[in-house]
């Protein structure tokens, strides 16, 4: 039996500063007039330095991963500043993948070379959409002209590129979303993102929707549009390794097959999270989310770690099922066994097992669980099925030492 794909071991770095904040978006974003590049600079590698210390000796990081936020507001210097400090703390892989997220502005692309130049070697490109109304509508801050400059420039600087687009925009079809697909992979890309646009909780999109100001795709025409991109894309050959992630063979993004994978990694900055397996125990570390706490606290105690907390068995099978049936590969029955101390078929619910198998949404075999295309389409739902009745087996986990 082959053995599971070995996760990798990453560094996330959180960058929580952007020019405005998106209607859409939920994430520990926030609009400042000004910035210390080099307060910033020196609070993120006292972090790292910090987080670095908490990981036994050896471990060779495979991937860098700068979020946000907008990280292309950062300075090449503050980037380059970071990746030194990891490659100092840390064996580098020969071929790390070091990813920085930037927005298509024409200053960020500015910048393109300068983080080139820094250490980054894969840009991830916010172009979100590929007509003027639908940006103005998501609240960006670029044209369609300047975001097809952008990933003229990532192309021209670094040696991979990605770029996002978001569908099940009001007043989208399958159609259109076909037509804006196909303007996208004119520009050649190995890596394309396509997310359905949501509603979050506690942004200016969901008050709007409250209103009924603003009103999505029905669920039919939202799969619909789903199915459209999906097989456009992979009759493109850019199949889909993840729900929303495309790729050719071999540019899949190794940073968030880690996350997929349940494998270790640090997280740094505002409100950034980690995991880490420290002598058989695995942790959920969070840092500080307010951006001025978190550089106080980092400036004056050498990092601002809020929670470091011991995952339970059951945690531990929950995170791992919930990412690990997002990827097309699904879960090495071997990683099971890793991670968890036992067989897929001990660690879950013979009969949520079972029925979902049966209903054609999961495949078992001698290899992996996984989720079939069907199954990928409602994954919600066959988590929510499948975990629901776990906490039954708990006891049994237990009296077989495995909580």
């Amino acid at each position: 039996m082959p053995d599971a794909p070995e996760p990798g071991f990453g560094l996330y770095v959180h960058w929580p500063f952007c020019k405005a904040k998106c209607p859409y978006c939920d994430f520990n974003s926030h609009v400042r007039s000004g910035i210390d590049q080099a307060a910033w600079r020196e609070a993120l590698v006292r972090e790292l330095a910090h987080m670095a210390g908490q990981v036994p000796a050896g471990r060779r990081l495979t991937s860098i991963f700068f979020g946000g936020g907008t990280p292309s507001l950062m300075d090449p210097a503050t980037v380059g500043a970071v990746i030194d400090a990891a490659a100092g703390q840390f064996a580098l892989a020969d071929d790390v993948e070091i990813t920085l997220e930037a927005n298509p502005s024409s200053a960020a692309a500015a910048n393109f070379a300068g983080y080139r130049a820094a250490g980054v070697n894969r840009l991830s490109v916010g172009v979100q959409a590929l007509d003027d109304a639908s940006l103005g509508f998501l609240g960006r801050q670029h044209s369609v002209a300047e975001a097809l400059d952008a990933v003229a420039a990532a192309r021209r600087h670094v040696p991979h590129f990605s770029f996002d687009i978001m569908t099940a925009r009001p007043g989208q079809t399958p159609d259109t979303a076909r037509d804006e697909l196909a303007r996208a992979l004119a520009e050649g890309p190995a890596h394309i993102a396509i997310y359905q646009l949501t509603i979050e909780p506690e942004t200016p999109f969901a008050a709007a929707y409250r209103r009924g100001e603003l009103a999505l795709p029905d669920p039919d025409t939202a799969a619909a549009i789903f199915e459209a991109t999906q097989d456009a894309l992979a009759h493109a050959g850019l199949p889909a390794y993840e729900i929303s992630n495309h790729a050719v063979p071999g540019a899949a993004c190794r940073h968030n097959l880690t996350y997929w994978r349940y494998g270790d990694y640090i997280g740094i900055g505002p409100g950034a999270h980690g995991r880490l397996t420290l002598a058989g125990t695995k942790y959920a570390t969070r840092q500080h989310r307010a951006p001025e706490i978190w550089l106080a606290r980092a400036q004056r105690h050498g990092h601002a770690t809020q929670a470091m907390t011991p995952l339970a068995w059951t945690a531990r099978r929950d995170e791992m099922v919930m990412m690990g049936l997002r990827l097309r590969e699904g879960i090495a029955r071997d990683a099971f066994r890793r991670e968890l101390g036992c067989d897929a078929r001990d660690a879950l619910p013979a009969a949520a097992l079972s029925d979902l198998i049966d209903a054609g949404y999961l495949e078992l075999d001698a290899q992996r669980l996984a989720t079939t295309a069907e199954g990928r389409l409602r994954l919600n739902a066959v988590l929510g099925y499948l975990l629901a009745g776990a906490g039954e087996d708990d006891e049994t986990a237990a009296g077989a030492g495995l909580s």
